[in-house]
């Protein structure tokens, strides 16, 4: 008698470092019901191979080599909004789960939080329940319930996606004409950007500007 072969749920990796993949890859392909179908390493990668992949889920990095995760979730949920995404990252979730989340990702997890959590998360965003931290759940609760206490956090709420992915590279030392090149943007529109945030976040100067946005990089990094 042939034994019916069990269906696999199909889940994409995307994350830049190579040895991060074959981790999770690993671990996945563990699990009996569970396989990567493919791996990228930055946004236009993942693009590329997305709809002919056809994962039910992906797990994506916020920090690529190119364009950040935030926009390349909303790009996927634009292309198909079925798809699950959970994010796994290294940044601070105190800072991007509720933006990852306004972006069409059903859950976020910290590298460091291990692979049992991983797998963990996977499955319950493939129930399609949320997937995120007691203190992210009771602090998205209170922030939409207008109870959040101000913070630094807050005050980078008030930039938009684009502005904060423009921010976080100032912080890098990258220069304006890099920022528009990285982001396929215009100059114009990059200064544009740069002016929007030193006015939300009352900064008065281009060195001001530099200082606040390495101080942020650093206060991100786990």
């Amino acid at each position: 008698m042939i034994k019916e072969e069990t269906h696999k749920t199909r889940i994409m990796i995307i994350d830049d470092h190579p040895f991060v993949r074959y981790g999770i890859t690993q671990l996945i392909n563990s699990e009996s019901d569970l396989t990567v179908c493919c791996e990228a390493g930055d946004y236009h990668d993942a693009l590329s191979k997305f709809e002919s992949a056809k994962p039910d889920l992906a797990i994506v990095d916020l920090s690529l080599k190119d364009i950040n995760g935030i926009e390349l979730i909303k790009e996927m949920k634009t292309r198909c909004p079925s798809i699950y995404v959970l994010v796994l990252s290294m940044h601070d979730e105190s800072y991007y789960a509720g933006r990852a989340i306004r972006a069409g990702a059903k859950g976020y997890v910290m590298k460091q939080d291990g692979t049992e959590v991983l797998i963990k998360a996977i499955r319950t965003v493939l129930s399609g329940r949320m997937y995120v931290s007691q203190k992210i759940a009771s602090a998205l609760i209170e922030r939409s319930s207008g109870h959040m206490p101000a913070s630094n956090g807050d005050i980078i709420e008030t930039l938009s996606d684009r502005e904060l992915q423009v921010f976080e590279l100032i912080g890098k030392g990258i220069k304006t004409k890099e920022i528009a090149d990285i982001l396929n943007l215009s100059v114009k529109t990059v200064e544009t950007y740069r002016g929007n945030i030193k006015s939300k976040l009352n900064i008065s100067n281009a060195a001001g500007l530099m200082k606040q946005a390495v101080l942020w990089s650093k206060s991100i990094k786990t």
